[in-house]
């Protein structure tokens, strides 16, 4: 992987590969690839272990002081100061995660639960939550043995995704429930003897340390952030076939916006990897003929699509940027803080820098469905041509044609655009007050994440549907006498994602089945694209180069 050291690498083996979690600063985007992938066997490196053994020690020696420790011998929240008997500690423990075992509504998908317990288990390692080494090991036998925890989506409100992580406790314990192969819950208990698994016994200060944490946030988040990606990429393919669509049928397809000289005047990273991608998209094709008549300046939908997919990519790279501060970082509270040997509250279980990155992403793909969706109503007129010239023909006997794409999926695209619009509103700044008014501010993290999956999900469709109008168009260009010039060839690029989309649309899918199979060939054809070969700009700390585009998994896009 790139960026990685020998301590965080992934190798062939019996299984996929290895990660294997050390000390070295860790990738969003790698944890997104083990946590998909449940052939990839997680591995703890000595030296994590021991760094995980000196905050053990930590706590140890402030279980010996005696002295007041939240969480350790005190109560939780408004109980804060209220003491823990020290015969009732392990007791103590086996409450908490009951306690805390609350969440509600649909379970998280497996790779969202592997996701999740891999954010926990690398937080483990960097040496503030003051588990026992064992605690650690076990946590990476549940991502080996494939024990998944049934874990409900709703109840954090972003100060330490309590209620997720304690799904996932409490299946450590041997209580709970975990998905079963067929899709059903077993009992939690069950689930770990049937892998192999011995129930995990809580030492003094575990359960807190295993439910107080960020990591569905971080773990799905790092999984949003794969498809995100690979969203970007698929925005400036729709753009670059509407171009090549509306230079052929309005006299458009200007490219000079996605100049060099153009993008060299402004310095943003983000900007100048769409426009790059747009005219590597279109090379080789009549769109650069030098000749070419052609409107001084597009629609600002065309023209200024490279600012606007541009900020875009920038909040990407920001939210890569947050994800791998909390993974890297210590958010523990109390943190066992290695250095001073001294247990230490906190309030670094608060991730309002991933949480806003969250809500920017929203804002950000509000405006990139707004130009998609403006661009779709500018190619509107041609099909209303295309379907005029049907008719005229069917009167005189002709059979009346087919038409390949259905005709109100720019009315499906307004729609899109109008829940981009809803979703883009603030998630964060909705948190009551909590615990007798101790917990007084939180960062909605989690729900900040589900609607940006939600706006993630409406803006692939809308983005697609403008990919699908712009390709209808273009091959229709080919086979009718709707302008002068009948053989006016494509781009590289664009030509390959055409061909690919004309066989879909020549099946006259029902227009639900045509988008998302069009979303499925657009990622199994973007992946192999050269022309997308650019890596989206580097702004997440210490990371090595990128060796090479994007992924594209099927149906994610």
């Amino acid at each position: 992987m790139a960026g990685a050291d020998a301590n965080h690498v992934l190798v062939p083996g019996v299984r996929r590969g290895t990660f294997l979690i050390g000390t070295a600063h860790i990738r969003a985007e790698d944890v997104a690839a083990a946590a998909a992938d449940p052939s990839v066997e997680v591995v703890l490196s000595a030296e994590a272990l021991e760094l995980v053994g000196l905050s053990r020690e930590v706590v140890q020696a402030a279980i010996d002081s005696g002295h007041r420790v939240y969480g350790l011998n005190t109560l939780l929240g408004s109980g804060r100061d209220t003491a823990v008997d020290r015969h009732s500690i392990l007791d103590f423990q086996v409450q908490v995660v009951r306690y805390h075992h609350s969440g509600v509504g649909a379970l998280l998908d497996r790779d969202e639960v592997r996701a999740l317990i891999l954010a926990r288990l690398i937080g483990f390692t960097r040496g503030g939550s003051g588990v026992r080494p064992e605690t650690a090991r076990f946590y990476a036998g549940l991502l080996n043995s494939g024990v998944v925890p049934a874990v409900p989506r709703d109840g954090s409100v972003g100060s330490s995704d309590l209620t997720q992580l304690a799904a996932v406790a409490a299946v450590a314990i041997g209580e709970g429930q975990a998905l079963a192969p067929d899709g059903g819950l077993l009992d939690g208990r069950k689930a770990l003897a049937a892998a192999g698994l011995e129930p995990l016994v809580l030492a003094p200060g575990e359960a807190l340390a295993l439910v107080s944490a960020n990591s569905y946030s971080i773990g799905a988040g790092a999984l949003e952030l794969r498809r995100i990606q690979r969203l970007a990429d698929l925005a400036d393919t729709a753009l670059a076939l509407s171009l090549e669509a509306t230079a052929r049928y309005d006299g458009g397809g200007n490219l000079s916006p996605f100049s060099p000289a153009v993008q060299s005047a402004k310095a943003v990273d983000g900007q100048r990897v769409s426009a790059d991608n747009v005219r590597r998209l279109v090379r080789g094709g009549w769109l650069e003929h030098p000749r070419r008549q052609v409107s001084v300046q597009d629609a600002l939908s065309f023209r200024a699509a490279p600012q606007t997919h541009g900020a875009f990519r920038t909040q990407v790279a920001a939210l890569a940027a947050a994800l791998e501060v909390e993974l890297n970082g210590r958010g523990d509270n109390p943190l066992a803080d290695v250095g001073s040997g001294r247990m230490v509250s906190g309030g670094n279980f608060q991730p309002m820098q991933l949480a806003l990155a969250f809500e920017a992403l929203r804002l950000g793909l509000a405006h990139v469905g707004i130009s998609s969706e403006r661009r779709i109503a500018k190619l509107y007129p041609p099909q209303r041509l295309i379907r005029q010239l049907n008719l005229e023909a069917a009167r005189t006997g002709t059979p009346l044609a087919s038409e390949d794409l259905p005709g109100l999926l720019w009315y499906s695209a307004a729609g899109l655009l109008a829940e981009l619009k809803f979703l883009a509103a603030p998630a964060t700044l909705g948190a009551p007050t909590l615990s007798a008014d101790v917990e007084d501010h939180s960062t909605l993290a989690p729900l900040a994440l589900q609607q940006l999956e939600r706006s993630v999900e409406a803006a692939a469709k809308l983005l697609t549907i403008e990919a699908l109008t712009a390709s209808y168009l273009l091959a229709e260009a080919q086979d009718t006498d709707l302008r002068e010039e009948a053989a006016r060839q494509l781009g590289a690029g664009t030509g390959a994602v055409v061909a690919r989309l004309s066989g879909l649309l020549s099946r006259q899918l029902p227009a639900a089945a045509l988008v998302e199979a069009a979303r499925e060939e657009l990622g199994d054809l973007l992946a192999e694209l050269p022309e997308l070969r650019t890596p989206a700009p580097d702004t997440a700390g210490d990371r090595g180069p990128a060796d090479g585009g994007p992924n594209y998994a099927r149906g994610e896009s």
